[in-house]
C-alpha cells in the first residue's frame, strides 16, 4: 500500500488539490449571496403608511427634516449625511414595550460605539411631554451617547410626517385626534442613500442581533 501511495503521490497530491478547489469554488457558486431589501412604501402594511404615499414603488428616502435633541440642538439629516442609523419611535412615559426597545438600542449603540458611520435617531410621539430637559434626563438614565444616539422632539405633525411618510412605522391613533400616533416595535434601518432597507422587532433580542448582523453588512458593502 505504502509503495502504490509512493508510486502515485504526485497523481494523489495533484487530484487532492483539484478536489479542494472545485470543491470551494462550488460551494461559492452555491452559497446564497446576503443582500437586503429596499423598502418602499408599496412594499409595507398600509397601516403603517401614510394613504398619500402608499402608491409609491421606487426611488423611496427618507425626506429632510428638522427636530431639537436632548441637547436642545436642532438635529437636521445633514447629521446623518452619508451615515448609516437606525430610527425608531417611542415616548418617555411608555411602560410597556418602549424600556425594552431602549434597552436593546444600548445594544446597538454599544455593537458601534466604536463606528462613526453609524448612528441611532429616536423620535417622540409624544412631544407634548417630552422637552428637551424631559428627553435630557431619559438619555441619562439610559446612558445615551450625545454623538452616537439623538432623542429627538418637536411639531408634532411634523414628526407623525416622518413616521408614516418616510420610516413608514407607525400606526394611526384616534381618529377624532389630529396626527395622533401609536408607535411600533420597528427598528428601521437607513441606509447611506437614506434608504429604509430593513424592520426589525425592537422587543426581541434576536431581531436586534440580525440588526447588527445587517448594519455590518451594509458598513462592509458601502467600503466596497
Amino acid at each position: 500500500m505504502f509503495d502504490f501511495i509512493k508510486k502515485y503521490r504526485i497523481f494523489i497530491g495533484t487530484f487532492a488539490v483539484f478536489s479542494i478547489i472545485t470543491i470551494f469554488l462550488f460551494y461559492n457558486v452555491l452559497k446564497p449571496i446576503k443582500t437586503l431589501p429596499v423598502y418602499n412604501p408599496s412594499d409595507v402594511n398600509p397601516e403603517l403608511v401614510d394613504s398619500t404615499v402608499q402608491y409609491i414603488a421606487r426611488e423611496h428616502k427618507i425626506a429632510d427634516f428638522s427636530f431639537v435633541n436632548q441637547n436642545g440642538k436642532i438635529i437636521t439629516q445633514k447629521d446623518y449625511e452619508g451615515k448609516i442609523y437606525v430610527a425608531d419611535f417611542f415616548f418617555t412615559t411608555c411602560g410597556s414595550i418602549c424600556p425594552i426597545m431602549t434597552d436593546n438600542m444600548v445594544d446597538v449603540q454599544k455593537a458601534f460605539v466604536h463606528n462613526p458611520d453609524v448612528m441611532i435617531l429616536s423620535y417622540t410621539v409624544t412631544p407634548e411631554i417630552d422637552s428637551v430637559p424631559v428627553l435630557k434626563k431619559y438619555a441619562l438614565k439610559k446612558g445615551v451617547i450625545d454623538s452616537k444616539w439623538n432623542l429627538v422632539t418637536g411639531d408634532k405633525k411634523d414628526i407623525y410626517t416622518m413616521a408614516r411618510k418616510s420610516y413608514l412605522a407607525v400606526k394611526l391613533g384616534k381618529p377624532s385626534e389630529l396626527y395622533d400616533m401609536v408607535h411600533t416595535e420597528n427598528f428601521v434601518l437607513v441606509d447611506a442613500e437614506k434608504r429604509v432597507r430593513g424592520f426589525y422587532d425592537g422587543t426581541k433580542k434576536e431581531e436586534v442581533k440580525r440588526l447588527i448582523d445587517d448594519i455590518n453588512w451594509l458598513s462592509e458593502t458601502d467600503k466596497n
